[in-house]
């Protein structure tokens, strides 16, 4: 349904705010958002997912949006499309239990389905109050429509779920109850006048930041996926340490989280209506990290700013700024980090005035700061300053059975975004390759097999019919057949026989049929061929006995 062109109106002092529904939502936004009018310029569009997204896009070239309100699905998808904040709105945990409680009017066995990912807290809610619910996540509308018809199957006549998920079920001849109540959607309306007057207030300082948030972190502590125990206590650590306004430094290898993990303590926290903040000290001059942590004032340096220009410190007061790679800060800088941690105020380049700060910093680095130390690269007061609580979030490699649920999950979500349906069979097929994954290092962690997984996703959307198996992964990603069977040719080899080089393939596959034993059909699973494709090859070769 296209949109009528947005009323003449003067929202010239209110932040103006865009919700966005395509279910049930759109009634509740609509009937709530009058209560809002004195703060703010609010209107509803009545579109989803990639039309939504169009059409902000669109809009946003001659309109201005503070924030956009969504839910569910389609919330997480125009947050990663649209240069807007998203704000989703979230159920409470009361909102879902009044309504299994309105469910269970309606029958004894219930079915609950959540956008990605499951509500463990439920276990126990079930063996308290004798309910018996079944659990499920769903990625696309297809998926959704996947979980209904098992969960209609299995015999459940109530589903609660958002409001795709109550529509397709009434849709399949279910009753659907809606998850979401008044109340959780008034605090959407909250954050998002939190974000939007945040939003003008940068704007109109007319900021430019190399951060990767300047206003809202926008992962929370679920997003610090598996059940390893070293997750559970990295989650519960995250927990207890946002209830401290202490410093924290956050240690671990690259690709495990780190910025992560400071956004969930950001949202856990006190502070979390408030600026969360990013700078990687590693990425930036030292002429230009001193201007932009601590601001200049103008007439500084040439080219300054008329009228100078705040710093990072500034723009995170009364929120927080995450260091990222702080074994990286030049030596120079961190004797006026020092300072700041210590007096709570900043002085601007080219400046004389303090100015207050109230300001939770959480740093991060990759780098032995203790070596760092020893070499005098890094000062042990700041150090000491920094690390009052200390967390070290482990390599993938150290939490392997995190590995298949992750794996899974990065991949379903790179199918969805590639308008892709999840196969039937892939959490059996993921299994199937948990041996050959766990044999990987995965130097890159999690970020590393979240890059591989959405390597594989375009792979198997070009392929429907092409199933998920150890030998089409070598195939995709060598790297991984290279590393796990220590063979420095196998990665070579792979590559050479797919692209068919006709210079070197003889020699690359008498190589495989040696590292095989001359087992053909090794090789061909390997190769993720058949065994007369693979004789053909030997044959045409000289190969063939």
């Amino acid at each position: 349904m296209r949109q009528p062109p947005a009323q003449a109106r003067d929202n010239s002092d209110k932040p103006v705010i865009w919700t966005v529904s395509i279910s049930r939502l759109f009634d509740l936004f609509r009937d709530i958002m009058v209560e809002y009018d004195a703060s703010a310029a609010i209107e509803p569009i009545h579109m989803g997912f990639e039309e939504a997204a169009i059409y902000i896009r669109e809009r946003l070239k001659t309109e201005r949006c503070d924030a956009v309100i969504a839910a569910g699905s389609n919330g997480a998808y125009l947050k990663s499309r649209l240069p807007v904040p998203v704000v989703i709105a979230k159920a409470s945990g009361f909102d879902v239990m009044q309504a299994l409680a309105r469910a269970r009017k309606v029958s004894p066995e219930l079915g609950l389905i959540t956008y990605q990912e499951t509500m463990p807290e439920l276990t126990e809610f079930m063996s308290t109050f004798g309910f018996r619910i079944m659990q499920r996540t769903y990625v696309t509308e297809e998926d959704a429509r996947a979980q209904i018809s098992e969960l209609k199957a299995a015999g459940i006549k109530a589903i609660v779920g958002a409001g795709l998920i109550t529509d397709l079920a009434e849709e399949a001849g279910l009753t659907g109850i809606f998850v979401y109540s008044a109340a959780s959607i008034r605090q959407a309306f909250d954050d998002a006048l939190e974000i939007a007057r945040l939003t003008r207030l940068e704007s109109a300082r007319g900021r430019s930041y190399p951060v990767a948030d300047s206003l809202r972190a926008k992962h929370g502590v679920n997003d610090l996926r598996g059940d390893s125990p070293a997750m559970q206590a990295v989650r519960q650590s995250v927990s207890l340490f946002a209830r401290s306004p202490a410093t924290v430094l956050i240690q671990g290898e690259t690709g495990t989280g780190k910025e992560l993990a400071a956004q969930a303590m950001h949202r856990e926290s006190p502070r979390a209506r408030q600026a969360f903040v990013a700078v990687n000290c590693g990425a930036i001059a030292e002429s230009l990290l001193e201007s932009e942590l601590f601001g200049y004032e103008e007439g500084a340096f040439t080219g300054s700013r008329r009228g100078g220009h705040a710093g990072l410190f500034e723009a995170a007061h009364r929120g927080t700024l995450f260091l990222d790679e702080i074994g990286e800060m030049p030596h120079s800088l961190q004797t006026r980090l020092l300072r700041v941690l210590e007096e709570r105020e900043v002085v601007r380049v080219g400046g004389t005035r303090p100015i207050p700060v109230d300001v939770r910093i959480i740093s991060a680095t990759h780098c032995d700061l203790d070596a760092r130390i020893r070499e005098g690269r890094f000062r042990s007061d700041l150090f000491y300053r920094l690390a009052v609580l200390r967390m070290k979030l482990p390599a993938l490699r150290e939490r392997s059975e995190d590995l298949a649920p992750l794996a899974e999950w990065c991949l379903k979500t790179a199918l969805a975004a590639l308008g892709v349906r999840p196969h039937a069979n892939l959490h059996a097929e993921l299994l199937a390759c948990e041996s050959l994954l766990k044999q990987y290092q995965w130097p890159g962690n999690v970020r590393e097999l979240r890059n591989l997984m959405e390597r594989l996703a375009l792979f198997l959307a070009a392929q429907p019919l092409q199933a998920l198996s150890p030998s089409f992964i070598t195939k995709i990603a060598p790297e991984i057949a290279s590393t796990a069977s220590g063979d420095p040719y196998s990665a070579a080899a792979a590559i050479e026989i797919i692209s068919a080089k006709p210079d070197n393939s003889a020699e690359s596959l008498q190589r495989l049929m040696q590292r095989f034993d001359n087992n053909r059909e090794a090789v061909a699973n390997h190769l993720g061929i058949s065994r007369t494709t693979l004789w053909r090859k030997l044959r045409k070769l000289g190969l063939a006995t």
